[in-house]
């Protein structure tokens, strides 16, 4: 870290009680997001989790190292007092789904999509009644307006908190299919996480990894293990 991060200064972090949520207290103090609101949780497993993170902080703070308190920062300061324009964004991501923009050749990539794709896409029209539309190639496909409308009320019943883990599952994926599947536990984050990934994968076979992209990947699918994680936990 740069010289500039702050000091730790606590000795124990601790959760309590505070009106119907949780708190994390450093030494007695509560802790506040960025935009100084009171850190207040809505389940003491996500509360535990965050003081996990402040009481293994070293000598300075590292921000990298706590994605639960992002998170839950994320869901005080910038999805609930945006929470419309959040679900706004996300519903844009059924529009154009990953699932449903195939390849048209080769075969084995052709067969490979449609193998680990259409369950998803299954599940999602027999649990929310809805089928999304796939084409081939890149070229756009309007999907049906009244499913889109399905797909947008599933948000209505998320807490901030569970949307904003929501929001990583679906912008880090590409997919809103995958997004519910993982919310709704329908496979392992682990295997629809690999499920997003199967065009660069294949590339990759093809063409040879390259180490840049394969870090970023590494990075990316720790954010999204831990926003099934906080989803769950909220």
């Amino acid at each position: 870290m740069s010289e500039w991060a702050p000091k730790r200064f606590w000795q124990n972090a601790t959760v309590e009680t505070e009106g119907e949520g949780f708190a994390v207290r450093l030494d007695g103090r509560p802790v506040k997001t960025p935009g100084k609101a009171p850190l207040l949780m809505p389940t003491r497993a996500i509360a535990e989790n965050v003081a996990a993170e402040w009481q293994a902080q070293d000598d300075r703070i590292d921000p990298r190292t706590m994605p639960w308190t992002r998170s839950a920062n994320s869901a005080i300061d910038k999805v609930a007092p945006e929470r419309i324009g959040v679900r706004d964004h996300l519903i844009s991501y059924a529009g154009t789904d990953l699932l449903c923009y195939r390849a048209e050749r080769p075969d084995s990539l052709v067969e490979r999509q449609s193998k680990e794709w259409d369950p998803i896409l299954d599940w999602t029209e027999k649990t929310f009644g809805v089928r999304l539309l796939v084409t081939k190639g890149v070229m756009p496909i309007s999907q049906n307006e009244g499913s889109l409308v399905s797909l947008y009320r599933e948000m209505e019943a998320m807490t901030d908190y569970q949307i904003t883990g929501f929001y990583d599952l679906v912008t880090l994926s590409g997919s809103y299919a995958i997004g519910l599947a993982a919310a709704h536990g329908f496979q392992t984050p682990e295997t629809l996480w690999a499920a997003s990934r199967i065009d660069e994968v294949w590339q990759a076979e093809q063409w040879g990894q390259d180490d840049e992209a394969e870090e970023m990947a590494r990075i990316k699918e720790s954010a999204f293990l831990h926003a099934a994680s906080f989803y769950h936990a909220a």
